[in-house]
């Protein structure tokens, strides 16, 4: 942090980002030279073919272009592993020695062709091995040519170009937000940033249809990306580093813990009978979620068996058979449902392919062995699901009966609403309690399903005041307060271990941002040693490193600069920008309405040491928890495979049936007889 600054333009890589690079390419080119000069020995004095003189050219000026070049990546390696992340003083030389580097390029583009000038034309009757050396030299220098031209896309930044900075410092404090050239000035570049993002969307989604609705939902997602990156000047490598060390201060923290704050009753114990029905309806529900997801969700949890009992129905159409199943008719996705719940054709009321943005696929099934109408709504599997993720503005929900403001993530809300309307328009659950009047309704799903099964609860609690809803690895920022504290009578929402999903929520990533500029800016240790020993901690463990966690006064005065350039930390303080420093600041203030979880949270986290073998047998625990314990990121390697249906499914297995559960994939596979 902040981006380099070279060829009149801001990058996306910062000064100290080229110590892994430049040593890679370093042991290639000394590799590359010794090769060249034990070439050039050999043969020295006796080249006897066609072009000999060329041929002997060419290897000396290729030693002292290689020679040249490793010199220059020298100096660039040791250069760029001074400083910190936030001192960018002693890598002030990386810019001239960019500009060396890239000139370097020239002759290496000159010889690459020059020896396959030779190869071609005077390369005939000379030693087969000194011409496989030479073609190989020129493949080598125009594969280099192409991965450096590969990386300069990869790091090009198009908000990059040159910003002006503040004309003279202010005194701290004045805060001058409405003058009209600054005004101006960063209008135009956060209009600048959402086109910018909305083009990436547009780019990453280009099989989509690229209709009006589509369009509008691409710039909403992109005012939201555009708004949470325009006002830090952090690089990838940054984020990485941030992340790194907030992993090991929290897992220093909850190691320094009191065990009383950490030990809870045991689910069988008699102050958890509750818990313990609760567990075991949540486990039979959490099947139909995961039967949601499809075949592709069962062939990963049944790799051995599941292709072979899958691959009759997915070979043949079906059509006149699945009369239930609505939009794509696919053998495949209604065979592994199937399999996976147990039920039986006749037991489908009707089943939903049909994808788009805002529309996900769900089924309604009678569960017999609970006497239920189960309303099942698949989570994230497309690229139309991730879009709908992340359509995470607040959207009004009036709710009658709920005091207070009653607004929800908009993308769930919207899919909450179709299928709302198939549901009760199409006559869907009038047919299934027409053949069952006695059973009640449940609503299940995991993920984007949780959230979403979450919402369509809500819109239908008051046609069916009974109806139950277990909500698995729901996300964070999805209920107004009131509509969460509402949802609690009838939504148990299911959180495994250091999920993110159920942490994630905008007010949540501002906090997330916020330490990790506070604990880079106070590490005193160069970015590719944080990266070494936080890869080495990810991987092996250890004792979590001892970093700073509390900004001192000086870092607090630097970091209120707006970060736009290399050198803005370094000026004085800007009267356009507050600082990011303080958590009391109104900067910090979040601008975005708050949003919880769902219903009552069950959390489940396992008992023991929080790292083991693979061979480890492990047991879980659950409690009651609330949604205000999730109001934090939380920073593992477990972050996303607990997020994971199969886990999931896994530790509720494992605790209704009361017996170890590995962390193996193959273990959890093994843990589900219920699913074929």
């Amino acid at each position: 942090m902040p981006g380099m600054v070279v060829f009149g333009r801001r990058w996306g890589i910062a000064s100290d980002d080229l110590v892994f690079p430049g040593s890679f390419e370093l042991f290639v080119r000394i590799c590359w030279w010794i090769g060249t000069m034990i070439l050039y020995t050999y043969h020295k004095g006796h080249i006897d073919c066609n072009g000999r003189g060329v041929l002997q050219g060419y290897l000396i000026g290729l030693l002292v272009v290689l020679a040249l070049i490793i010199l220059s990546l020298c100096a660039i390696v040791y250069v760029s592993a001074q400083g910190t992340i936030t001192n960018p003083g002693p890598r002030r030389s990386i810019p001239v020695l960019v500009y060396l580097r890239a000139l370097l390029y020239i002759p290496e583009l000159v010889w690459a062709c020059l020896g396959a000038v030779w190869v071609s034309d005077d390369g005939k009757g000379c030693d087969p091995a000194t011409v496989g050396a030479v073609i190989a030299a020129v493949v080598a220098s125009w594969i280099i040519l192409l991965l450096t031209a590969l990386g300069v896309v990869f790091v090009f930044d198009p908000l990059g170009n040159p910003r002006s900075q503040p004309a003279a410092p202010e005194p701290l404090g004045v805060r001058d937000l409405e003058s009209s050239e600054g005004t101006q000035f960063f209008s135009t570049a956060r209009s600048l940033a959402v086109k910018v993002w909305e083009s990436r969307l547009r780019l990453l989604c280009c099989c989509l249809p690229q209709d009006e609705s589509n369009r509008t939902v691409f710039s909403n997602i992109a005012k939201l990306f555009s708004g949470f990156f325009s006002d830090t000047d952090l690089v990838p490598s940054d984020i990485a580093a941030g992340l790194a060390l907030l992993h090991q201060e929290q897992d220093k923290m909850e190691q320094s813990r009191e065990p009383s704050v950490v030990v809870t009753h045991s689910p069988s114990s008699p102050i958890g009978e509750d818990l313990e029905a609760e567990l075991e309806k949540a486990a039979h529900c959490m099947r139909f979620a995961a039967a949601a997801y499809g075949w592709p969700l069962y062939i990963y949890s049944n790799l051995f068996t599941g292709p072979c009992k899958l691959s009759g129905d997915c070979c043949r159409s079906r059509a006149a058979e699945y009369e239930v199943v609505g939009g794509d008719n696919l053998g495949c996705h209604f065979s592994s449902i199937l399999h996976t719940t147990g039920l039986q054709y006749r037991d489908f009321i009707y089943v939903s392919f049909h994808n788009q943005i805002y529309e996900i696929p769900f089924f309604v099934a009678l569960d017999h062995k609970r006497e239920a109408v189960l309303v099942a709504v698949r989570g994230t599997l497309s690229l139309r699901d991730v879009l709908t993720d992340l359509s995470a503005e607040c959207e009004n929900l009036p709710i009658e009966g709920v005091s207070g403001a009653c607004y929800a993530h908009k993308g769930m809300c919207q899919a909450a609403s179709y299928i709302y309307k198939k549901l009760v328009n199409d006559g869907i659950l009038n047919q299934a309690f027409s053949i069952a009047p006695e059973y009640k309704l449940v609503i299940t799903g995991h993920s984007l399903g949780a959230g979403t099964a979450s919402l369509l609860a809500i819109l239908l609690r008051n046609s069916f005041p009974t109806l139950q809803c277990y909500s698995f690895s729901p996300p964070g920022g999805l209920l107004s307060k009131a509509l969460a504290d509402y949802s609690k009578d009838f939504v148990v929402s299911v959180v495994l271990g250091k999920d993110l999903v159920p942490r994630l929520s905008i007010p949540n990533m501002e906090d997330l941002r916020r330490r990790i500029l506070k604990i880079v800016s106070n590490c005193n240790k160069p970015k590719y040693r944080i990266l070494l020993q936080g890869c080495w901690y990810e991987l092996f463990g250890g004792d979590p490193d001892d970093f700073p966690t509390e900004m001192d006064n000086r870092r607090q005065q630097e970091l209120s600069q707006p970060l736009l350039g290399e050198e803005s930390l370094m000026i004085g303080h800007s009267s356009s920008y507050q600082s990011f420093a303080s958590d009391d600041s109104p900067a910090h203030t979040s601008t975005h309405l708050p949003l919880f979880l769902p219903g009552r949270v069950l959390h489940i986290t396992e008992d023991g040491p929080s790292r083991r073998t693979c061979f480890t047998e492990v047991r879980y625990r659950a409690e009651w928890s609330n949604e205000m314990a999730f109001r934090s990121i939380l920073i593992s390697p477990r972050m996303l495979s607990d997020h994971m249906p199969d886990a999931v499914l896994g530790a509720l297995n494992s605790l209704t049936c009361d017996r170890p559960f590995s962390l193996c994939p193959s273990a959890v596979n093994s843990s589900q007889p219920s699913t074929v």
